[in-house]
């Protein structure tokens, strides 16, 4: 296999052998890569939930369209199905950091299976990845230490609960952490925020809305190199309202000065702003303002 080449990884087990890890449950592992042989770095996709803490510089890790070279104290999240891994020349390599790797059939019922989706971090690029205090990594440590305790069990009918119960309050710590690094990178994000309010400008100034119809959030992520839920989350943690609000704010108040304008009909504004039937700008017109285009045209 050529190192380019993208692996499947079908099974924790599977996982397990590749670095000589002891399989105890084959739904859940925590790897300490320390005690782990040397492995071939390749591009993989895994069939479960993995999370990484890197605790050694080890070089670009790839996932999506991005590349980021990890630091120490570095946690990165991934989703089944999504694409990622480390380049290198093919050589093995001896990995630093631990693993927590969880299938989707052992939250499957659970409280945190019916709220996996809220941490929106899974699906957040490798860039955008978690960097951890030394009192945060102590935690995760810690939480780490309390599943493979668990897993080192003999298995009864309280192990899954507490097995999940576990991960599920590493993953609460975690959306702390990203509220933190939220905070701590304030200056960085005011600058996503400045150029999120210009592209929004720019866009509804242009003919995109007419020729490419009305403005998603993923276009605006995409613009900024962010992935749509990471630009999503720092939205909303900034300006109090979802990126999708905002838009629709700032397309309210185009739409506005645009209906104050006689000559152009209410069914022409609604095109020129992307919406492909004048319902539909009426019906989220309504919505915001509390009158229809046309009473706020006799109105003003």
């Amino acid at each position: 296999m050529e190192y380019q080449e993208v692996e499947k990884v079908n099974s924790i087990s599977d996982y397990n052998k590749m670095v000589n890890h002891e399989t105890l449950h084959p739904l859940v592992s925590v790897v300490d890569f320390a005690k782990s042989d040397p492995i071939c770095q390749y591009k993989r996709t895994y069939t479960f939930y993995t999370v990484f803490l890197k605790d050694v510089i080890c070089g670009d890790m790839h996932y999506g369209k991005h590349s980021y070279d990890y630091q120490e104290g570095t946690l990165v999240f991934i989703a089944p199905g999504q694409v990622s891994g480390v380049t290198n020349d093919g050589k093995p390599i001896q990995p630093g950091g631990y693993a927590l790797l969880f299938h989707p059939d052992l939250i499957k019922g659970t409280n945190l299976g019916k709220n996996i989706k809220d941490y929106s971090f899974f699906s957040y690029d490798v860039h955008e990845a978690l960097h951890l205090s030394e009192k945060e990594r102590e935690i995760v440590l810690e939480c780490f230490k309390n599943i493979k305790l668990e897993l080192e069990q003999s298995i009864d009918k309280h192990s899954k609960s507490l097995i999940v119960n576990n991960i599920e309050l590493f993953l609460n710590y975690c959306m702390r952490f990203y509220d933190r690094q939220f905070i701590t990178r304030d200056h960085i994000n005011q600058g996503v925020i400045g150029k999120f309010e210009n592209l929004v400008d720019d866009y509804f100034k242009s003919d995109n809305p007419k020729n490419i119809g009305f403005p998603m959030v993923n276009y605006f992520a995409e613009k900024l190199n962010l992935s749509a839920n990471y630009f999503g989350d720092l939205i909303k943690k900034e300006l109090g309202v979802s990126a999708q609000e905002f838009i629709h704010n700032k397309l309210i108040d185009v739409a506005k000065e645009q209906i104050l304008n006689p000559s152009k009909s209410i069914s022409e504004i609604s095109y020129d702003l992307g919406f492909k039937y004048p319902q539909h700008f009426t019906r989220l017109f309504k919505a915001k303002v509390g009158v229809s285009p046309s009473e706020y045209k006799m109105l003003n």
